[in-house]
């Protein structure tokens, strides 16, 4: 995999955010499809339409527990006068519906799903009969043996039915030849439930990615151990391996790995068995320590045609330093993105995101980008020539940051739902003034 081969580079030279995006979305691909079963299924994309080989309902049933009827024979029921039938069986949910044939005058105990017999034109719900028992309406079917030839007595019923009263209609949901589920659609729990009412035990779909996630710095700490002297928890891991299972990845997070070139790269290697992508936090900019940077930069050789990784300055503000290109024999996408939280997750919505939506195989990759009115208190300012992203609450139509512009502030992250957008070319938005916002939940 290479990346932006097309277009000059220079060690000041600054990438808009569009570049490299594009550059991104070029390279990587919708993971091969796969035959998976239904329970296996749930968060992948369809790649093919599903049509419905048997009709929902497959016959027509009852929606309530009552007794199927012929309609003229109910016809002007009432509690003064009530027509009195002949109970020739009982119908029970599951049981073939050709077993039973209503006759003129006569009418079977039928239950909640159970098929319409023959002869039958409606259902009468239990409460507008006397169940049987000659002693008025009552409010629920008594015990009877399920056994047709067991089943006799009479019933006397209240009220009139209309025809198909009370009856579910076959292929009333779905027909038989219909597009149950289009190509590209996510499988959530009522997709599973349509998929296995039709009958189909597998599907054909892209597998969900697997996202592998690892944070950098000897300065990292595990969250519940004790910190020492100039040593910080490693949030970011946890973050955008979250992030990344939100986007529909299945995603692994590695512990910090410490300042170490060799090692870094190494467990960046034993990773790659189980990765789609490799996503990288920490180390990305021009310190003396930076190791992702120091570990991936010349990583591609002449064994791997096409590997390496990139590394860039974006005119965007936060997360300048970014890196993006490929690793190991099978060339996995990696996207290495700065260490500073905010950096981080900003990074991660604007080009991992749209990158593991891709590998999905969907067809709209981005958040959901609206306008809206800013409330502040003061004009917010913006560096020129750098596409800002402030983190903000959205809620009807206006906008309001939250926190300040560091790319450290962790806790003003937690209350944003979004980022309004300033672009390069303007350095100063009125409060009041109509802004891009990215909505990100």
């Amino acid at each position: 995999m290479s990346t932006a081969a097309h277009r000059p580079t220079g060690g000041d030279q600054l990438w808009s955010v569009d570049e490299h995006l594009e550059d991104i979305l070029a390279t990587v691909r919708p993971l091969e499809p796969i035959e998976l079963q239904l329970p296996d299924a749930q968060g992948c994309v369809l790649v093919d339409d599903v049509m419905v080989s048997v009709s929902l309902p497959p016959f027509d049933n009852s929606s309530m527990d009552g007794y199927a009827v012929r309609v003229a024979d109910v016809a002007g029921a009432s509690e003064e006068f009530p027509a009195a039938l002949d109970v020739v069986g009982d119908v029970a949910a599951g049981q073939a519906a050709d077993l039973l044939y209503v006759g003129p005058g006569q009418t079977a105990r039928i239950m909640t799903g159970a098929p319409l017999p023959a002869g039958a034109e409606a259902v009468v719900p239990v409460e507008w009969t006397d169940g049987g028992l000659g002693e008025g309406p009552v409010s629920g079917m008594r015990a009877r043996s399920l056994a047709p030839e067991q089943a006799s007595g009479h019933v006397r019923v209240y009220r009139p039915a209309e025809a198909r009263a009370h009856v579910r209609a076959k292929g009333s949901d779905v027909k038989a030849g219909d597009r149950a589920l289009d190509a590209g659609t996510v499988l959530g729990p009522p997709q599973i439930a349509l998929l296995a009412a039709i009958g189909r035990g597998t599907v054909r779909v892209r597998p969900r990615p697997r996202v592998v996630v690892m944070s950098t710095g000897s300065e990292l700490v595990q969250p519940g151990e004790e910190l020492g002297s100039g040593q910080i928890y490693d949030s970011n891991s946890f973050a955008l391996t979250a992030a990344a299972r939100d986007a529909g990845a299945i995603a692994y997070r590695v512990g910090a790995v410490a300042d170490d070139a060799e090692t870094l790269r190494s467990t960046i290697e034993d990773q790659l068995v189980r990765a789609d992508l490799v996503v990288t936090t920490g180390g990305v900019s021009v310190g003396a320590y930076d190791v992702v940077k120091e570990a991936l930069e010349h990583v591609g050789d002449e064994d791997e045609a096409g590997s390496g990784v990139e590394f860039r300055k974006l005119a965007m503000q936060p997360g300048k330093p970014q890196g993006f290109g490929s690793i190991g024999p099978d060339h996995i996408p990696l996207l290495a993105l700065p260490g500073n939280p905010v950096s981080s997750y900003v990074s991660f919505e604007l080009f991992v995101r749209p990158a593991i939506r891709t590998l999905m195989g969907l067809e709209d990759v981005h958040r959901p980008i609206t306008r809206a009115k800013l409330i502040a208190d003061k004009a917010l300012t913006s560096p020129k020539g750098r596409r800002q992203f402030l983190r903000a609450t959205y809620d009807d139509g206006t906008v309001r940051p939250v926190g300040g512009a560091g790319s450290h502030l962790v806790a003003a992250l937690a209350h944003a739902d979004s980022l309004i957008v300033v672009p390069e070319d303007v350095e100063s938005v009125e409060p009041g003034a109509d802004v891009e916002v990215v909505l990100l939940g």
